[in-house]
């Protein structure tokens, strides 16, 4: 199955490793805030971000966005601290093994681009659907864990916003919207999302009709990524497994495959409208 129980582009079910650098940022925001004489509530209202966000951050869960470090840098008057700090951060926390590299890679990447048959990807998932996507994986995770899977890909789609833009391409099939994951609620918040996100001027969202006679994709899912130096990779992903991709003659055979399913699928334009119609229906 697809976008993870752990934050992996897939399903899989291990127990995701904890970051210590995470945990040990967290503990000294928690000082800070304490110090500075901020509840949690409080510190919540004060910096814009959520209760669970910010308490997600304390406990080591949550990834820090750029504008939470700069806006807890003043308030707290930390004097550069966390600035420095933030610098040493990995996303381990709640990652997949296989998929940390990558992940990784994600943060300073130019060009990002995803086909999906399995489940919607994580960068596009609203909250509902994820934890539905979660809850309907053995073995069944405990609160924590979905809380931290969540957690780190909730974080993930801070990319999508990047103040350097990341140029992403999206094929997703239309079953994996007719499947309705998580109830008729579920989807239609998906289906705004999607189309809010279709909007972004970075983003490029196809739909791959459910009737196509012709179809490049039979192979799996795939992401492709372009590096500050303009290298390539690959990855792929299985059950329990996932595999980054860097032979020059594969990665040209696979962008062989995605330019393919991009002629296949819709237009973005034609795909906005089904996602419209799609709506409108539920």
């Amino acid at each position: 199955m697809p976008d993870e129980i752990e934050e992996a582009e897939g399903c899989g079910g291990r127990e995701p490793e904890r970051s210590d650098s995470l945990r040990t940022f967290g503990a000294v925001v928690k000082q800070l805030r304490k110090r500075a004489g901020f509840t949690q509530e409080a510190w919540a209202e004060r910096s814009g971000y959520s209760l669970s966000t910010c308490a997600g951050v304390e406990q080591g869960r949550r990834f820090p966005p750029p504008r939470f470090i700069e806006v807890a840098e003043i308030e707290f008057d930390a004097g550069g601290a966390l600035r420095e700090a933030a610098k040493h951060l990995t996303r381990g926390n709640g990652i997949a093994a296989w998929f940390r590299q990558w992940a990784e890679m994600e943060l300073t990447a130019l060009s990002l681009y995803t086909y999906e048959c399995r489940v919607i990807p994580g960068l596009l998932q609203t909250e509902a659907y994820a934890r539905a996507v979660m809850r309907d994986v053995p073995p069944m995770p405990s609160q924590e864990q979905v809380e931290e899977r969540l957690a780190a890909r909730l974080d993930r789609q801070e990319l999508l916003h990047r103040h350097q833009p990341v140029m992403f391409s999206f094929i997703i099939e239309q079953a994996l919207l007719e499947r309705r994951t998580g109830g008729e609620e579920v989807t239609r918040e998906l289906l705004d999302h999607l189309i809010a996100c279709a909007a972004l001027h970075n983003v490029e969202l196809q739909i791959m009709p459910l009737v196509q006679v012709k179809h490049a994709g039979m192979d799996g899912p795939l992401q492709l990524l372009e590096t500050p130096e303009h290298q390539w990779f690959a990855y792929s992903e299985g059950q329990q497994t996932g595999q980054l991709i860097s032979d020059p003659t594969a990665l040209s055979r696979l962008h062989m495959v995605y330019a393919k399913l991009r002629s296949q699928a819709l237009t973005p334009a034609d795909s906005l409208s089904l996602l419209k119609r799609m709506r409108g229906a539920l």
